[in-house]
């Protein structure tokens, strides 16, 4: 495996020579180069918020929903009130505190993605912080994070059957 290895060791880990022998090596796949962030929990809801609306999630059936429930335990989900976007709080990774959204289409383009993950904070019991994987060529995404005060602090690859 140390052939596979890139020269640079902070690149090593996410090389793709790398990642291909590790995925020989455990057999699995390796999934999205993800950039990790994360926001500290305010416990406070931001002025102006959207408003949400807790659903179960036995009785939401969207894709967002389905990924968190088969990656997540205690997965908690809201929606707006027109149903245009779905926010998905749960604890993955390492137990930590993990945030994804997903706005409908036809709402692109006006901040509600900034809005929802600047709210999702305050809704993290404890005030444990938030942290969310986001596909770099995801730059509509990258940016509501990023706008809402969330910071880069890595980049992961998880690896699936």
């Amino acid at each position: 495996m140390a052939a596979g290895v890139a020269r640079d060791p902070l690149a090593a880990p996410l090389g793709a020579r790398f990642l291909g022998a590790l995925a020989d090596r455990v057999g699995a796949e390796p999934g999205v180069l993800d950039a990790v962030l994360v926001a500290p929990a305010s416990g406070v809801v931001p002025e102006g918020a959207v408003p949400l609306r807790e659903m179960s999630c036995s009785g939401a059936t969207h894709p967002r929903v389905d990924r968190a429930l088969l990656h997540r335990t205690h997965v908690r989900v809201w929606t707006t009130p027109d149903e245009a976007a779905v926010l998905v709080l749960g604890r993955g990774v390492a137990g930590r505190w993990e945030v994804s959204l997903e706005v409908a289409p036809e709402a692109r383009g006006r901040g509600l993605g900034t809005a929802l993950v600047a709210a999702a904070p305050s809704l993290v019991p404890g005030g444990a912080p938030l942290w969310a994987q986001v596909a770099p060529a995801n730059t509509a995404s990258l940016r509501a994070f990023l706008s809402a005060g969330y910071r880069p602090v890595g980049a992961e690859v998880l690896f699936g059957s």
